[in-house]
């Protein structure tokens, strides 16, 4: 059985103290180390994904999605010796956008991971449900594999359409899966900066899914910890999560 190590975090742009962010974005990848990472609000033009996978002693290579705009969206990170094949990307309206690759893993098998950002609007829970159908409907006509995984910022709560949706169509989440329910919040994370996001109440709003032959056998927060002299000061408005899977 082959394993696999996921994780998935929102980095907030280059936004709300970037530079100050960064070494521990930095500090927590290269701790991590996962195998596949999906970023969303990645700006390309600062090589934002490139940077983060730069760290540690693991060489990844990045897939981009753009959403929005060509400069900026979602990025797949995954290490050597594992490849992203037949990558694709889905435009899911109102500036939003998913990914997918296929990674063939050591022990022969296949698992299709996707990144995805879904609409941030907190009113707009039907919008998130239609993106959200979308997104089950385009990997329904993937490519083959063992499993699927779906990581990202779903801007919806546990009881919010999108998330029954997802579970409708068989998908588990990895962390509730693992704990037993979601954590209680994963926005805002406690960063403190001159543009941060107050809309919405705080809450579980970043998931990663699995679907088929995959066995969860750990989840966790990541990307959790403030600065150790700036209890403001976290890698991201948002936390990540990680998640350690069997597939096969």
């Amino acid at each position: 059985m082959d394993k696999l190590h996921v994780a998935t975090l929102n980095i907030r742009n280059l936004a709300d103290r970037w530079d100050e962010r960064l070494p521990l974005l930095l500090a927590d990848m290269a701790a991590l180390q996962p195998d596949v990472l999906g970023l969303q609000e990645c700006v390309y033009a600062l090589q934002q994904d490139r940077v983060i996978g730069a760290a540690g002693a693991g060489r990844y290579e990045s897939t981009r999605g753009w959403a929005g705009r060509p400069e900026y969206g979602n990025a797949m990170l995954v290490r050597e010796p594992l490849v992203a094949i037949d990558s694709e990307r889905l435009d899911l309206g109102l500036t939003r956008s998913a990914i997918r690759s296929v990674i063939e893993l050591a022990g022969g098998g296949r698992v299709l991971v996707a990144v995805t950002h879904l609409h941030h609007v907190t009113a707009d829970e039907a919008q998130r449900d239609e993106q959200a159908r979308l997104l089950i409907d385009w990997l329904a006509d993937a490519p083959a594999a063992d499993g699927q995984v779906v990581v990202g910022d779903f801007n919806a709560e546990p009881d919010e359409l999108a998330y029954a949706r997802m579970c409708g169509d068989g998908f588990r989440s990895a962390f509730a899966e693992a704990k037993g329910s979601d954590p209680d919040v994963t926005w805002p994370s406690g960063l403190e900066g001159p543009a941060i996001d107050t809309d919405g109440p705080a809450g579980c709003l970043d998931y990663i899914w699995v679907r088929g032959s995959i066995a969860v056998e750990s989840a966790r927060l990541a990307f959790d910890r403030p600065a150790v002299d700036d209890p403001g000061l976290y890698p991201s408005d948002h936390l990540g999560l990680a998640a350690r899977l069997a597939v096969g």
